[in-house]
């Protein structure tokens, strides 16, 4: 049975939750502390899986508990309640919590969260790697356009246009934006999908805060892990996310539909940051391995991991709570056959520009390049398109 934790100093909240809960109890063992000492001495006595804990609490706040969590208790699924005033707050905890709700929390989505992250555990069978992912704070980014990034902010005649551009380009970035333009802290109706309009929703300053303050986004040190292009990876990124809408739109008149696809051909190869970021010597382990015996890199990982780059991912962006869909295309990008949907999706935009770009530039890490499922396109009726969106792909890289 999964194990959760509530914590709020108000009594009646506790309350409230227990019998808004109770049909749960045979799913979930649930466990409610009043402060964070308590509920720090009730994790040391046994384990959980989920912590949700208040944000506004005297002494410990929700921010400082939950980083510690993080650092004594690395396993836990971590998740804030917090009202709308507290956006500075928000952006504390932004590096130690994996998703955001607003209080008073709506039963059913509170239900949803927890249960999805619970799914989503069965992604990663490798429970060091689960620890490893559960304790990410952020995602490195290009040096370029790190940088580049810093310097627009410190500059007084920046623009929110020119900041949502920058963040567009940058796989990193745009996971942590949508991560909290996304939450429920924000109150959206409607999932934003699109990065410029996410960093537009957040602004200026916030964004300021995220990246000076905050340090949110980070830079990748190529030093750790030379044989590593994350130039390579950027660029087979943005082909990816650009080609995967651009077959949307051939297959689809969903505009929704078409944005999600661009942002999941963006983040599609997630994992692989992840996994070079924090692991770098096993990471170069798997990219010898692909190369010197010609396999996807993928397979490659799972040699030396025990899953690869496409569930390490999935794993961490569903933690993030990114949309369902995004979420499906980058666990199943190589094969999307194994996945339960088998009709046009984003993971069929995505699947597709994967394999034509690496088709065309022999793969951005030297291994054997991701192929084509042709049975499966074959069974959506998509065959005949792949002409025309190897034609879309080559005027995309002639218009650079």
């Amino acid at each position: 049975m999964r194990k959760i934790l509530f914590v709020d100093d108000e009594p009646k909240v506790l309350q409230g939750l227990q019998r808004m809960l109770r049909p749960m109890r045979h799913e979930w063992e649930m466990s409610f502390a009043e402060n964070g000492g308590q509920a720090l001495e009730v994790l040391h006595e046994k384990p959980f899986d989920v912590i949700v804990s208040d944000m506004r609490m005297p002494g410990m706040d929700g921010a400082e508990l939950l980083k510690r969590v993080m650092e004594q208790f690395p396993q836990m699924v971590r998740i804030i309640l917090s009202g709308q005033s507290e956006q500075e707050m928000i952006l504390r905890a932004m590096r130690c919590t994996h998703q955001f709700l607003s209080k008073p929390c709506d039963p059913e989505l509170l239900k949803a969260t927890v249960s999805r992250a619970f799914a989503l555990r069965d992604l990663l069978a490798d429970e060091t790697l689960k620890q490893l992912v559960l304790r990410i704070q952020s995602l490195p980014s290009l040096p370029s356009i790190y940088v580049e990034l810093t310097q627009a902010l410190q500059s007084p005649d920046t623009s929110i246009k020119s900041i949502a551009e920058i963040v567009s380009r940058d796989v990193a970035m745009t996971a942590k934006i949508l991560q909290l333009v996304n939450s429920a802290f924000f109150g959206l109706r409607e999932p934003v999908s699109s990065p410029a309009q996410a960093t537009s929703l957040l602004g200026l300053e916030t964004i300021r805060a995220l990246a000076l303050s905050v340090q949110v986004f980070s830079q990748f040190d190529q030093a750790i892990l030379p044989d590593f292009s994350l130039s390579a990876l950027w660029s087979h990124s943005l082909n990816v996310g650009r080609l995967s809408k651009e077959i949307c739109k051939s297959a689809s008149r969903d505009r929704k539909m078409c944005d999600e696809a661009l942002v999941a051909g963006l983040m599609h190869d997630t994992g692989k940051l992840v996994l070079a970021g924090n692991l770098p010597k096993q990471y170069a382990e798997a990219l010898t391995l692909a190369r010197q015996e010609r396999i996807a890199l993928e397979q490659a990982e799972q040699s030396v991991f025990g899953a690869g780059h496409s569930s390490v991912g999935a794993y961490l962006l569903g933690l993030w709570g990114m949309p369902d869909s995004t979420v499906e295309a980058v666990a199943f990008h190589h094969q999307p056959s194994q996945c339960l949907s088998q009709s046009f999706s984003v993971l069929t935009a995505v699947h597709v520009a994967n394999s034509l770009d690496h088709e065309q530039s022999a793969g951005a890490d030297a291994a054997l390049p991701s192929p084509l499922e042709e049975d499966y396109l074959a069974r959506l009726g998509l065959t005949e398109g792949l002409s025309s969106w190897r034609e879309i792909l080559q005027n995309q890289g002639q218009s650079k």
